[in-house]
């Protein structure tokens, strides 16, 4: 009997620009690549590329992409406003390349996962928008900036009914351990929001017209070898690349 091939998955990798000391350089946590590891599948970690061809040719050998997170916001202008004062760092090439690639995976109807600020760029790739700072345009809003927690949770998640992470997760709740100071605010084409958190803020997106996408503004691989509701999004979207 011939061996199935595990599923190669590929994970856009962080950029430093470097200065006169010191050389550009891609990194990636070591937790990302490791949850696709070890539940079966094949992590490659992806550079930002430069061209359209590049980008096509880099998707034709994978079989599902996850945008990861990142310590910087996405300029407004892509979603057609003026930034504030509370909008942090911005990482202009990182930007253009998730946001090139995210569309044209989405495009190819490849399975995608976009994590923290991933799903961020899912969100704006489809036409939607962000709250450039929760603090600054969400009365009321809960801390969500929650990193000290990110092992272990920090707030509960609403999982709506009838979507695909509650079938994934199988709870209609959640805990999560999110580290964000931005979120989505006006939903993207095609898009859903399927997690929300008890202020409102919406916490999980997934597309209805692609076989599938999801966003999650947590991070599932760091909790998933001991949380199984984190655990099962990683299988199931292993699954849908398989």
């Amino acid at each position: 009997m011939t061996r199935r091939k595990p599923p190669a998955i590929a994970i856009t990798a962080d950029f430093a620009a470097g200065d006169a000391q010191t050389e550009p350089t891609l990194f990636l946590a070591e937790r990302y690549y490791r949850a696709i590891e070890k539940l079966g599948a094949l992590p490659v970690v992806l550079p930002p590329l430069a061209t359209a061809a590049a980008l096509r040719q880099a998707l034709d050998r994978f079989d599902g992409l996850i945008i990861s997170g990142g310590g910087f916001d996405i300029h407004p202008s892509y979603y057609g406003e003026k930034p504030i004062r509370q909008l942090g760092a911005i990482k202009a090439q990182r930007t253009e390349f998730e946001l090139d690639i995210a569309a044209a995976a989405l495009k190819k109807d490849l399975p995608l996962l976009g994590i923290c600020g991933g799903e961020q760029a899912l969100n704006v790739v489809l036409g939607g928008s962000l709250y450039q700072d929760i603090a600054a345009q969400v009365a009321n809003a809960g801390e969500h900036q929650q990193s000290a927690k990110k092992t272990r949770g920090g707030h509960r998640v609403r999982i709506a009914d009838g979507t695909r992470l509650r079938a994934i997760v199988k709870r209609s709740s959640l805990e999560v351990n999110t580290t964000h100071h931005q979120a989505v605010h006006r939903l993207g084409k095609g898009l859903i929001a399927d997690a929300v958190a008890n202020d409102g803020i919406i916490e999980g997106i997934e597309s209805t017209n692609h076989t599938f996408v999801l966003g999650v503004q947590w991070h599932p691989e760091v909790l998933a070898p001991r949380r199984q509701g984190h655990r099962r999004i990683i299988e199931a979207f292993i699954a849908a690349c398989r």
